[in-house]
């Protein structure tokens, strides 16, 4: 099966009734994908970066910013506010050859535990098991058990193994 990643939408709807649109990260989310970070509390931002961040360097913008949809594919998740829609979060993989990809999220604080972070790892995975990667990887704090959850709770098959303090987690797509 083929999937285009870089036109990839879907609409779903939260548990709160709130409609949310996952789509494919466009050149044109720039501006708006940069406020969403500052909307990110410090401790949100350490847990996904593992250091105190505020702001992101011209080369971390670089990567995060341009995305390829082969090696590098990401995802927004938008919802309605103030009339119009606003990016509220994010996942993103980077392929790691041959077969297996790093996966990584974010979502605006005060839209956490609303299952944002479940969804767009359902729509990571696909779009990943359509390209052909056969695991997903992620380095993740252990104090970070929000995101452990959504890993758990993904249905795919994890293996876990914690070193100098980070637990490596691997999710099988096979």
């Amino acid at each position: 099966m083929t999937m285009d990643a870089a036109h990839y939408t879907a609409d779903e709807t939260l548990p709160n009734a709130r409609r949310l649109q996952i789509r494919a990260f466009r050149s044109d989310d720039r501006a708006e994908f940069l406020s969403a970070v500052d909307r990110i509390g410090p401790s949100s931002l350490y847990r996904r970066f593992f250091t105190a961040k505020r702001r992101f360097t011209e080369r971390e913008q670089e990567f995060f910013l341009n995305i390829d949809f082969d090696k590098h594919v990401a995802l927004v998740a938008l919802i309605e506010e103030a009339g119009r829609k606003a990016i509220i979060g994010s996942g993103r993989y980077v392929v790691v050859p041959p077969t297996k990809a790093e996966i990584a999220f974010a979502v605006i604080d005060q839209h956490q535990g609303q299952g944002i972070g479940p969804i767009l790892m359902l729509h990571l995975s696909g779009i990943a098991r359509a390209a052909g990667l056969h695991e997903l990887i992620a380095e993740v704090l252990p104090e970070n058990r929000p995101m452990l959850k959504v890993f758990e709770r993904s249905g795919l098959r994890m293996t876990t193994n914690r070193q100098s303090g980070i637990t490596h987690v691997a999710l099988d797509l096979k």
